[in-house]
């Protein structure tokens, strides 16, 4: 079963296309990858896809309904979270405060109830406080749940980014670039970390660049170049296919 499908999706600037006619689809537990070099349409189709820009042509299909535009906040209530190449972080909130946040969006009880601290909220607040220490534990951050976030390392930041969006329990996570700006062993860190996620049965939608973490964790490859895409499958063969390395290597280099 597609959980997650794109049909069609393309858009322009100023006349410009910047994406034409995607179409791919993403299962639960499944790893999708969208490659390319720079300029390709990676994070300008993650933009579509999460409600950030308004397609100028076709649909974004989330579990049979249509979501194409749907703003993030409410693709987020439907089950479809993200996070972003630049580090969306509350620095000078804890760790723990800043994974607490992400089930905000959740919560169903009054802002009077909150004010006036009654029952209920506290009953909510444990709640969240409780879910996002385990969050915190299955990143391998527990220990730092006290600390102000903006002393963590950029990969610790990374991982608490994806704890955030998985407190908004989702069945789709679009991940821009978890591994960027990480060292060899934060990278590894991302990657178990991701498959975890997949093994849980979410649906991942990545955008990378590490070409050995994509090769790794990846059960499915989608090539964009100039928007288009240009080959699509399993990593063996997409790490084969001559349109593919003439986009990374330019046509004069692959031929060689």
């Amino acid at each position: 079963m597609t959980l997650l499908s794109i049909e069609g999706l393309g858009i322009s600037f100023g006349g410009l296309k910047a994406v034409s006619d995607v179409s791919f689809g993403v299962k639960p537990g499944e790893v999708v990858s969208v490659i390319g070099p720079n300029g390709a349409g990676k994070t300008t189709l993650f933009n579509m896809i999460s409600g950030v820009y308004l397609p100028g042509s076709g649909k974004v299909m989330l579990n049979g309904e249509d979501v194409t535009a749907m703003p993030p906040h409410l693709l987020a209530r439907r089950g479809m979270c993200r996070t972003f190449q630049n580090l969306q972080v509350f620095q000078s909130m804890t760790v723990l405060e800043n994974t607490i946040a992400g089930y905000h969006l959740q919560e169903s009880g009054s802002v009077l109830a909150d004010i006036l601290n009654l029952p209920a909220a506290r009953r909510r607040a444990k709640q969240a406080e409780a879910g996002a220490r385990e969050l915190l534990r299955r990143v391998g951050l527990e220990r730092a749940a006290e600390r102000e976030a903006g002393s963590l390392s950029y990969g610790s930041l990374k991982r608490l980014e994806i704890a955030r969006a998985m407190a908004l329990n989702p069945r789709v996570l679009l991940l821009d670039e978890p591994a960027a700006g990480c060292n060899a062993v934060e990278t590894e860190e991302i990657d178990r970390l991701i498959a975890e996620i997949a093994a849980s049965g979410v649906a991942i939608l990545l955008v990378e660049h590490d070409m050995k973490l994509v090769m790794r964790i990846s059960n499915h490859i989608v090539v964009l170049d100039h928007g288009e895409k240009i080959a699509e499958g399993d990593p063996a063969s997409v790490s084969r296919n001559p349109a593919v390395i003439a986009a990374y290597l330019g046509a004069e280099n692959a031929a060689g």
